[in-house]
């Protein structure tokens, strides 16, 4: 284990993390608010002068494995946890530090589960940052580290494999780091794009810059105590639910727009999977929740958002989908599990891998019925490679483990099953609302500190898809070599 290069990378981590943060110290001063004015600046000194302490000499030996960097990936979100939570607490916007770190966690994992009760009251500067940790965990604290700063592909390749969403990762050009900034490019270039179309139809620039942030980053947290639907307006919704669909796509299907290479992108098999579950669960909740609707249209528009927002782990709510009829609120919760495209911002399980285990599930039954037949899975016309099948089986079977375990340890709050389950399955999916005492119209702050901390394990797990973290808590990882 190269310790050396660990605690440079994660120096230089909390460097960026201060300079990210002077962002809304700047609005803090701009809008007068005292309190957060000091919370932002003792922050930023902090994470600057440690992240400089900690790679002040840069190391001989700069190699970076796979377990480097499972560790690295793993250790970045929980110390950019850690500190991003200090505004929120130095600045008492927030009551309670597993709360401040509960919401900076639900933040960077973009899952948009929230502890605060009032949302409206709270200073520009602290929305600002609520939201922006939005956009930088949406697509991969890491991958921004790798954008910016001078890593060899060699050493950065294994970071990007262990932050990646999805069961396989590749690169869109030659290097890592051209790839890094590339996806940036287009992360940003999306972003603006909602932020003036949010502006054009009248949202105030404030308002569509964090909106856009959370968009981006399938998070889901608003600046109104009622959400999207505060605004009332059919032209933001339509808008962010386009953005959040196209945010929930590979972008790497993006780079092939870019390069004109449309018969590539048709030829994506979880492309199109995911259109055709997003349509067929439009029309079939339309369907089902016309009648409680004056219009049609209006049916139309909260079913798309609604699907949009879970399918893609989003969160924003324009409608109390837990007072929809069963099967509607049966649609939204399995598309809790699913979540959106791998390579995209969006969690879940993934597309990829639904396919991947039904493709799995058909060779086994062929080769029942013909054991002597040989059967590849492939993808997109080209083949699976057995380990990335073992993996996909592996990430499943964990995840049913890891929900019944983080099942069982909330269920000590004595809360009721529905409240319990779906809390966990969309912490661990980062989706944020769930059902029940945790539906689109609540929040998670009756949970016991306990339970709060389970929960943002499950972010952090699901994020990271699984293996960083628990890795975390094998003793093999951290010997100098394995045995």
């Amino acid at each position: 284990m190269n310790y050396n290069m660990i605690s440079y990378v994660l120096g230089s981590l909390l460097r960026i993390e201060g300079i990210l943060m002077s962002i809304p110290m700047v609005l803090a001063f701009v809008y007068g608010e005292s309190a957060a004015q000091k919370a932002f600046l003792i922050t930023v000194v902090v994470c600057l002068a440690l992240g400089t302490l900690i790679r002040h000499k840069e190391p001989e030996n700069k190699s970076i494995y796979g377990r480097e960097g499972f560790v690295v990936v793993a250790l970045s979100w929980i110390v950019m946890s850690l500190f991003g939570a200090l505004p929120f607490y130095l600045s008492g916007a927030i009551n309670g530090f597993i709360n401040c770190f509960f919401e900076t966690v639900s933040g960077f994992t973009t899952t948009g589960a929230s502890i605060l009760t009032e949302i409206e009251g709270l200073p520009m500067s602290i929305l600002f940052w609520r939201s922006f940790t939005h956009w930088i965990g949406g697509m991969g604290i890491l991958v921004f580290m790798l954008a910016i700063l001078p890593m060899g592909d060699e050493r950065s390749m294994y970071l990007m494999k262990a932050e990646a969403p999805g069961p396989m990762v590749s690169k869109l050009v030659p290097k890592v780091k051209s790839t890094a900034k590339l996806l940036y490019k287009i992360y940003i270039a999306l972003t603006v794009i909602e932020m003036v179309l949010l502006l054009l139809g009248g949202m105030p620039l404030f308002d569509s810059v964090v909106n856009s942030f959370s968009t981006a980053g399938t998070g889901g947290f608003a600046i109104l105590n009622s959400s999207i639907a505060g605004y009332n307006n059919a032209y933001y919704e339509y808008v962010i639910t386009i953005f959040m669909l196209l945010f929930g796509v590979n972008f790497n299907l993006y780079y092939l727009m870019i390069l004109r290479d449309f018969k590539s992108i048709w030829k994506n098999e979880e492309l199109r999977y995911y259109v055709v579950i997003v349509v067929a669960c439009i029309v079939l909740i339309t369907g089902n929740i016309y009648s409680m609707y004056p219009t049609f249209e209006s049916a139309f528009r909260h079913a798309a958002f609604q699907v949009a927002a879970i399918v893609t782990t989003t969160g924003f709510a324009t409608a109390n989908f837990d007072l929809w009829p069963e099967f509607s609120k049966t649609l939204i919760f399995c598309l809790t599990i699913l979540g959106a495209c791998a390579g995209s911002t969006g969690g879940g399980i993934k597309v990829s891998r639904l396919i991947i285990l039904l493709k799995l599930a058909y060779r086994e039954i062929r080769h029942i019925v013909h054991p002597r037949s040989v059967n590849l899975i492939k993808l997109d016309g080209y083949k699976v490679e057995e380990d990335v099948v073992r993996g996909v089986t592996g990430y499943i079977v964990v995840y049913v483990l890891l929900l019944l375990g983080s099942f069982i340890l909330i269920s000590f709050d004595n809360y009721d099953f529905t409240t319990s389950l779906t809390s966990v399955i969309t912490c661990l999916g980062n989706v944020g609302p769930g059902f029940a005492m945790v539906g689109p119209v609540e929040n998670f702050s009756f949970f016991s500190g306990f339970s709060k901390l389970v929960l943002c394990f499950d972010m952090l797990v699901g994020r990271l898809e699984i293996f960083p973290i628990i890795m975390l808590f094998a003793p093999s990882i951290w010997r100098k070599s394995y045995m």
